[in-house]
């Protein structure tokens, strides 16, 4: 039987031990035997994030983080810079939109990475923005942000906070939550977490909780007040996502096994791999100057149908890959690098892909992407022993 292989960025192919975790006889969230497991996971949360605050657990995809960001520390009637290089950065303008939070959005070429000029620029503008709202690595186009340079800027007026949309960033790379300053940050289960969709992580500096306590927005479900005030006992102020939260103990366990120099290796030889194996079959990336080791966007060449390339990949080849997103559909397609993926489950998507170039015309030169990704697989491989 063919197997089947998952390479979108988000959801990912999720670990079998992972899968069993999640398959055990629940127990109950107010029950003494749920504590022990909660505390395992909030501690190895704070070794992920790399920060010693607290990290919130929602039960929600990570739009859900993303939303609790700005409602708990902006008002109806602030001003927030809002970088939009891709569909998740204009999602932060519609949920400032919908919180009654002003943006003025410095926009970026799809593929290309927000310069600190551009975000300074803007605050040069609106001295009086209370927040910069950002993505670490925006999924729609594989690009990643200069995070650290921009909380300098965003910090440039004490009070000013830092929001990163960390939900394909964390876990990926290397982002000391922390050491940078940065006020908020948000991630999500079905990214680099080895999970299916369903959980959402919030961690906020003491200048973003003091932010939450100020904020006059509206909340309930997303009032991360209560979350603060539970979660450091041990529960959650809602009925949590147990047997994700069981998945997410053997997750987290798995990734923080070898440490988190060899997490974010990983993940940066996937990357690297699989973008030299598009360049040598002559295909264009759309996120080549500064590309995000979470997932690579690839440009379709012409003559080929962006939509028909990856339902040729996934109904022939038993693979599934993304296509692109808003105005991207159909011109690009994407290779996802996170959950539980090696080099070889790689090399196959690199294969499926220069068999279906083949099929459906294009001139494709059958073994060069391969050939590509094995030179450096032979390396990483080699430096690990």
């Amino acid at each position: 039987m063919p197997r089947y292989r998952l390479l979108t960025p988000g959801p990912v192919a999720v670990p079998e031990r992972v899968r069993l975790a999640m398959a055990q006889t629940l127990v109950h969230h107010r029950a003494p035997d749920f504590e022990p497991v909660f505390e395992e996971i909030r501690a190895n949360l704070k070794r992920v994030f790399q920060t010693e605050q607290e990290v919130l657990v929602l039960a929600s995809s990570g739009t859900g983080a993303m939303e609790a960001a700005v409602a708990n520390t902006l008002s109806p009637g602030d001003l927030a810079v809002v970088v939009r290089g891709g569909k998740f950065g204009e999602r932060w303008s519609e949920l400032c939109e919908s919180f009654g939070v002003e943006a003025l959005n410095v926009d970026v070429e799809y593929g290309s990475a927000v310069t600190p000029d551009a975000v300074r620029s803007a605050f040069e503008r609106a001295p009086e923005a209370r927040a910069l709202l950002v993505q670490a690595s925006e999924t729609s186009t594989g690009v990643y942000h200069p995070v650290e340079q921009l909380a300098e800027i965003a910090h440039e007026a004490p009070d000013r906070l830092i929001i990163v949309d960390g939900i394909s960033a964390i876990g990926v790379h290397d982002i000391p939550t922390d050491a940078w300053g940065l006020d908020v940050v948000v991630s999500g289960s079905q990214k680099s977490w080895l999970l299916p969709p369903g959980l959402a992580f919030v961690t906020l500096s003491e200048r973003a909780l003091q932010a939450v306590r100020t904020s006059t927005n509206a909340r309930y479900y997303f009032d991360l007040r209560s979350e603060i005030d539970v979660q450091p006992e041990n529960q959650t102020a809602f009925t949590p996502a147990i047997s994700l939260l069981a998945g997410l103990r053997e997750a987290l366990q798995i990734m923080l096994g070898d440490g988190l120099a060899a997490l974010f290796a990983r993940h940066e030889a996937l990357a690297r791999a699989t973008r030299a194996a598009m360049e040598a079959l002559g295909l264009e990336l759309l996120a080549p100057d500064s590309p995000s080791f979470a997932c690579t966007a690839v440009r379709v060449p012409d003559g080929v149908d962006g939509r028909a390339l990856v339902k040729h990949v996934r109904d022939r080849y038993d693979m599934t890959l993304a296509g692109g997103q808003g105005s991207l559909a159909g011109q690009i397609f994407r290779i996802g690098h996170m959950g539980d993926l090696d080099g070889f489950d790689i090399l196959s998507a690199i294969a499926a892909v220069e068999m279906a170039l083949a099929d459906l015309g294009f001139p494709v030169k059958l073994g060069e992407g391969t050939r590509a990704a094995t030179e450096i697989f032979r390396e990483f491989y080699g430096e690990r022993g």
